[in-house]
């Protein structure tokens, strides 16, 4: 920027977008200084490097607003684990379920795991199967990422939300009726 172009030529832009053509960099610089500008090099992979004539401080607020703007518009997807265990009954099993099912409806993936604690690790078919039912109680709502797998004491499987086709679509406007005229 400015006095740190050790270019002897630049290719130079104007600020309203106009080619000037290839100058020395000492008068490029007279122009910009001229205008009250800065001049920046934007492209110094090219022969000659080329330079434009811009407000840098202006250019750089203007960068950060889109910047913020794109962190603001940006969903991030969280992950919430929901934990079974090998001897869960109906009722809760539910209650996870439901649980499950508000979390992937606003859009997070959920991680199921169960612990296995004592004799409870010479059982891990019984684990699979406490898995397989979870993901099946939530196949209108997800699709398995990772199955199940055994890793140490606890049986981990990740699911991840559906994305729902009808919500991309609009909504076809349908017509009303036609009134029935009433005789007069």
């Amino acid at each position: 920027m400015n006095g740190a172009i050790r270019d002897k030529e630049v290719r130079v832009i104007n600020a309203d977008g106009s080619q000037m053509g290839v100058m020395a960099t000492k008068d490029a610089l007279a122009l910009a200084e001229q205008q009250n500008l800065d001049l920046v090099k934007i492209a110094p992979q090219a022969a000659p490097p080329v330079v434009k004539v811009m407000d840098y401080g202006k250019y750089r607020f203007e960068q950060q607003k889109k910047e913020k703007e794109a962190r603001k518009n940006q969903k991030v997807i969280e992950t919430k684990e929901i934990r079974l265990s090998l001897k869960i009954d109906t009722n809760d099993f539910n209650t996870k379920v439901g649980h499950a099912i508000k979390f992937l409806k606003s859009g997070d993936k959920v991680k199921s795991s169960i612990r296995f604690r004592g004799r409870e690790m010479a059982h891990p078919q019984i684990g699979l199967e406490v898995q397989r039912r979870f993901a099946e109680a939530l196949t209108e709502y997800a699709t398995v990422e990772k199955p199940a797998k055994l890793e140490g004491r606890s049986m981990q499987m990740f699911l991840a939300p559906i994305v729902a086709k009808e919500a991309s679509k609009p909504a076809k406007a349908e017509k009303p009726a036609p009134a029935a005229e009433k005789p007069e």
